[in-house]
């Protein structure tokens, strides 16, 4: 039976108005909130999940873990 390495990315989102003296201060102050966790995404955030076959495993790659 063949091997594949897979992925799986859940995609979680928040939006917040900032108030700053430009677009590079607004995401520095949300990073630092983030950061600081202040804001905690949650299932609440949640907005997809994709599911990937990345590659087929070969056989010397089995040996590599």
């Amino acid at each position: 039976m063949a091997k594949y390495k897979v992925e799986i990315t859940e995609i979680l989102q928040y939006q917040e108005i900032i108030e700053a003296e430009n677009e590079q201060e607004a995401l520095i102050k949300l990073k630092e909130k983030y950061r600081n966790e202040e804001l905690v995404l949650n299932e609440k955030n949640y907005i997809t999940t994709e599911f990937k076959v990345i590659e087929k495993v070969r056989k010397r790659d089995d040996y590599a873990r």
